[in-house]
């Protein structure tokens, strides 16, 4: 755990832009390297194969997840390690829809405790499994960096939505979003 307590000290020195995150894009560390660190479908992180279980320091290397391409990576000024993700990085756990000015907002927290309202910046999309049916809705949270939408956040998001041609959508922020056909 000593890279990881390294990192963990990095992060809390470095800068952050005015989103409150670390301007990872700025960086362009010199040393790159892997770590044996996964996240796995359900939002869990994982160090040499043990869960970690501190909340703040995950909450912490979510700040500093950079993804290019298909790879992931934890990046600071100093170093850029490429870790294994399974699905999507985060795990949007909760919904709540609010009302602001006569428009709907779709509100989501995720398994990190960051707080995405759906729309323009932030989109819904819904994959499906050709084989099984199953879907598999997805939220942007930050640049290419997605959060699998939990079950009962799923769920919630049907019962809100509306159908039209036999497709269900739900709305938020202005911008409509298709979950998924009635068939």
């Amino acid at each position: 755990m000593k890279q990881a307590e390294e990192l963990l000290a990095l992060l809390e020195k470095a800068g952050k832009d005015e989103s409150g995150l670390p301007p990872v894009h700025q960086w362009k560390p010199e040393r790159h390297a892997d770590i044996d660190m996964r996240i796995a479908r359900d939002g869990t992180w994982y160090y040499q194969n043990s869960p970690i279980q501190r909340e703040r320091m995950v909450a912490l290397f979510s700040t500093i997840l950079l993804r290019e391409g298909d790879d992931y990576f934890l990046i600071t000024p100093v170093e850029k390690l490429r870790i294994q993700v399974d699905d999507a990085p985060f795990v949007a756990v909760e919904v709540q829809r609010l009302e602001e000015g006569g428009v709907n907002k779709l509100v989501f927290t995720t398994n990190v405790g960051s707080h995405v309202v759906a729309g323009d910046k932030h989109p819904l999309r819904v994959e499906t499994d050709p084989q099984t049916d199953e879907p598999s809705p997805y939220l942007l949270v930050r640049e290419n960096l997605e959060a699998l939408i939990g079950r009962s956040a799923f769920y919630q998001l049907v019962d809100w939505a509306f159908e039209e041609n036999g497709k269900l959508f739900v709305e938020s922020d202005g911008q409509r979003f298709e979950l998924g056909s009635l068939g």
